[in-house]
């Protein structure tokens, strides 16, 4: 009897035991279905004949805006290098020409791709113009953390506009107090070579002042120390045959030939005969050492003495 009785007792708490975990199965299994019932009849209601036709049409817009875009830069392109091959053979600056020739491209470039990445966002449904507005205020403050380099373009774009400088001038900038030849210009920077080498980049921003001593013909001034005591005719005749000299040997640089000031006052008891020409750019620094040395050669041949101290008179 007893044993009868633990086993119905065994029976009850197994019985107890499974529905408890069935209840617990169906708790989890519930909402897994519910999910799964959610996305089929999602999947259901689907219109798949529209949903086939938006996706056609989405991707010939998408294709069709494409293709005339890269067509319209090539377009764009094709018309700036013809614009180029016409100004290189009227021999303008090759330098300024392709400089111009790369910016109007960048821009070209710059303004089809913006109109093109907007078209395609109107055609996908994007909200552009929310996009835009938020655009706008990041612009804004990138603008006010970027005002020296658009400093530096927009006057890299006026120095290359009205042609201050060119590759191979010979500049000062009066305000940094730096001079040297050009070796490039820029949109953002100029470098500029010292006499003794160095390179310096500079930013478009820094550049105000410009002289420019590569444009026209240069005075080439030399004034050779003399004692007017041993006879100014004398001393005159030998540096006319210095300046006959130079003449012979550089006349192809030389626009007007010397001339002979006369004798000047250096100051301090010092005197000095002047003689002035005019050279062709870039040779001023030559020849004013040639007609120096060649002056002191002559007079130095005819037994004329270079004063070294003050002359008392």
């Amino acid at each position: 009897m007893s044993l009868f009785i633990g086993v119905q007792k065994i029976l009850a708490s197994t019985a107890s035991s499974s529905s408890t975990i069935s209840s617990t199965s169906s708790e989890i299994t519930e909402p897994t279905t519910e999910k799964l019932n959610a996305f089929q009849r999602w999947w259901n209601s689907l219109d798949w004949t529209e949903l086939t036709g938006t996706i056609i049409s989405k991707t010939l817009t998408v294709l069709a805006l494409t293709i005339l875009f890269a067509v319209l830069i090539r377009l764009a392109d094709y018309f700036i290098n013809r614009s180029f091959r016409v100004n290189k053979k009227k021999k303008q600056n090759e330098v300024r020409v392709k400089t111009m020739n790369t910016l109007a491209k960048n821009v070209s470039h710059y303004t089809l791709g913006f109109f093109y990445i907007y078209s395609l966002l109107s055609s996908l449904g994007v909200p552009v113009g929310s996009l835009l507005a938020g655009a706008g205020i990041a612009g804004l403050a990138i603008g006010l953390g970027a005002q020296g380099f658009m400093n530096d373009v927009i006057n890299g774009f006026f120095i290359i506009i009205e042609q201050q400088f060119n590759v191979g001038d010979y500049i000062q900038l009066t305000d940094i107090e730096l001079e040297g030849t050009v070796i490039s210009v820029g949109l953002r920077t100029l470098q500029l070579q010292s006499a003794d080498g160095t390179v310096h980049f500079i930013p478009n921003r820094n550049i105000t002042t410009i002289s420019n001593t590569s444009r026209f013909d240069m005075r080439v001034l030399v004034n050779v120390r003399v004692n007017p005591s041993e006879g100014i005719e004398g001393i005159q005749q030998a540096i006319e045959r210095a300046n006959q000299k130079i003449v012979d040997n550089y006349s192809e640089y030389i626009q007007t030939p010397p001339v002979i000031f006369g004798i000047v006052d250096l100051g301090n008891s010092n005197f000095a005969i002047q003689t002035t020409m005019y050279v062709k750019n870039g040779q001023q620094g030559k020849l004013q050492e040639e007609l120096l040395s060649t002056s002191i050669q002559e007079l130095t041949k005819d037994g004329y003495s270079i004063p070294s101290s003050p002359i008392n008179v």
